[in-house]
């Protein structure tokens, strides 16, 4: 039991790391089948009339060539005449990935809640309480995002489009006003992550299934299936670079830290989505930059309107020379830090110091200057959720000494 107290922390690492890697490798897969599967249903083109190709029922077909060789890919309008022997299906990369992004917010969030996911100056709330509502949020973003789908509204992929989006947006705010930044941006990512994958599981293989069956009964296959399968699958598709952008926010923490995060969010997934519907375009062959370029501007447009402030002149603290300054950082680091921050972290959960940062040597502290600027006194995003309770005239004595050169008196 000792042995396993002192390996857990390393071992619930290595745990992490092989399911995040799994998580990046399954997700390429599905995202890659996404963006090929859109790209072949855009740029393939209808045969001549009465062609061999349109007796058959082919709705389109297009020539390529990848690898050395030429591929002859066709879709049919429902199905062909005839059910061929072997028929591959895309699911796996589906489950897989959704199985694996929760069992990361398993291993990083819901097992470490306190550290993870509360941030008393947000919301004082129990490790339970946290994970009950980023459990929540899943079910509900489901909920929301298919009823919406089967309603009138669904019709019309502008307003719809629209809504969701409004939705998300909204859904940031609230998770961002119950839980810590990373938490409440990770779950919008869940949320939609979930949406994603049950639309798999509960529209387009079921609807797969029943065309497949209803071929293998000797009957015409309803295209009913077919076009609500198409719908989500399009869905899918332009909630790919938000996803892509939620799963790497937790790196950046002026996105998530920042008072209005909820917009900050809304921005960057707006962007996202005009970007790729610029390529879903070209694939139909139309260029439209117009939508790249607006994406653009509003990343542009962000990382001004977020830009920190410029510092005020720091004034050195009254009858301290640069020794003595440079101490009270040294013991700041010491009180607040150095838990997480060492060679061998004493915070529960933590097996290594957090992106390999360590402070427990004044040569440390020196060495890492600037990013403990940027983290306690810009972002104030460290110490995690303040865990170990950092204050306001602690963190300006960090800011004085960093602007007033970070000297360390030798």
């Amino acid at each position: 039991m000792d042995v396993f107290g002192y390996l857990g922390p390393y071992m619930l690492e290595w745990f992490n790391m092989l399911v995040r890697w799994l998580h990046i490798i399954t997700g390429i897969a599905w995202i890659g089948a996404s963006f090929y599967f859109v790209w072949l249903d855009n740029t393939i083109r209808p045969p001549a009339p009465g062609s061999e190709l349109a007796k058959k029922g082919v709705a389109g077909e297009l020539w390529a060539v990848h690898g050395g060789g030429f591929y002859n890919p066709q879709k049919y309008l429902v199905a062909p005449s005839e059910l061929p022997k072997e028929l591959h299906w895309f699911k796996w990369e589906a489950y897989s990935t959704w199985t694996s992004g929760f069992a990361l917010l398993v291993i990083v969030y819901y097992l470490n809640a306190q550290a993870m996911m509360v941030d008393r100056s947000v919301a004082d709330l129990g490790s339970w309480q946290a994970v009950g509502i980023g459990l929540g949020s899943l079910v509900v973003g489901w909920v929301v995002y298919d009823l919406l789908c089967r309603s009138p509204l669904g019709k019309h992929d502008l307003a719809f489009g629209l809504v969701i989006f409004a939705f998300l947006v909204a859904s940031s705010y609230v998770l961002g006003i119950l839980l810590s930044g990373r938490a409440a941006y990770l779950h919008v990512g869940a949320m939609i992550g979930t949406m994603m994958v049950a639309n798999v599981a509960m529209l387009i293989i079921p609807g797969q299934r029943k065309m497949v069956n209803a071929m293998m009964a000797g009957e015409k296959p309803d295209p009913i299936h077919g076009i609500k399968a198409k719908q989500r699958s399009v869905h899918n598709n332009y909630f790919t670079l938000p996803v892509l952008f939620i799963m790497i926010s937790n790196h950046y923490a002026m996105t998530y830290r920042h008072e209005y995060a909820w917009a900050v969010l809304g921005v960057i997934m707006a962007a996202g989505v005009l970007i790729r519907h610029f390529f879903n375009l070209r694939h139909k062959g139309r260029v439209e930059w117009k939508y790249p370029a607006a994406g653009v501007a509003l990343l542009l447009g962000l990382a001004v309107a977020i830009a920190p402030k410029a510092p005020v002149q720091a004034r050195a603290a009254a009858g301290l020379d640069e020794a003595a300054r440079f101490a009270q950082v040294r013991t700041i680091m010491d009180q607040r830090c150095v838990s997480c921050h060492a060679q061998q972290p004493t915070q529960a959960g933590f097996a290594t110091a957090p992106a390999g940062v360590m402070l427990h040597t004044p040569e440390l502290v020196s060495q890492n200057a600037l990013r403990i600027y940027q983290q306690t006194v810009q972002l104030k995003a460290m110490p995690l959720a303040n865990l170990t309770n950092m204050t306001d005239a602690e963190r300006a004595q960090v800011g004085a000494w960093f602007e007033a050169g970070a000297k360390t008196g030798k």
